[in-house]
């Protein structure tokens, strides 16, 4: 196996080993949202490989998208521990997935491209970081909506 693809690997799979500290309710609780906006995340990276907005140029298989180990991996636990530590206050959830989205454009994707792992190609970083900010907002909406849900039916029993 490929050195880079044992660091690619090793990107999807250790944050998963962090999910027995967030608790099974926590889980339970977010784990839809943060899936469904992950769903939403692959789409827009088939949209970002068409249009050459970004481009991860390695992969784990010639088939599978380059940016799948960081969207299944650190995105989606990640999203779970930020609902975790913030859910509850908007501002507080925003602040942490803004520190975060801007850590991510500004910082690693910087990185990534210099060990040509992957780059920004036809949009300005702040554009991308517009579109994080985006879907955190919609996440956060999301979930509350199916916070809501569960509460209604739960009464409802």
């Amino acid at each position: 196996m490929k050195k880079y693809k044992k660091y690619l690997l090793a990107l999807l799979i250790v944050p998963w080993l962090s999910i027995p500290l967030l608790g099974q309710q926590t889980l339970k609780k977010f784990f839809l949202s943060s899936l469904i906006v992950n769903l939403i995340v692959l789409a827009e990276c088939f949209l970002a490989r068409k249009k050459t907005w970004w481009y991860f140029y390695k992969s784990l298989h010639p088939k599978v998208l380059g940016e799948m180990p960081i969207v299944f991996g650190p995105f989606l636990v990640g999203t779970m521990w930020i609902f975790k530590l913030s859910y509850g206050d908007f501002k507080k959830f925003m602040v942490i997935n803004f520190t975060l989205d801007a850590f991510f454009v500004y910082v690693l994707m910087s990185w990534f491209k210099k060990i040509g792992y992957g780059s920004i190609v036809r949009l300005k970083r702040y554009h991308f970081l517009m579109i994080f900010t985006t879907k955190a907002a919609f996440l956060y909406g999301l979930q509350k909506v199916i916070s809501n849900k569960k509460r209604g039916s739960s009464s409802l029993s």
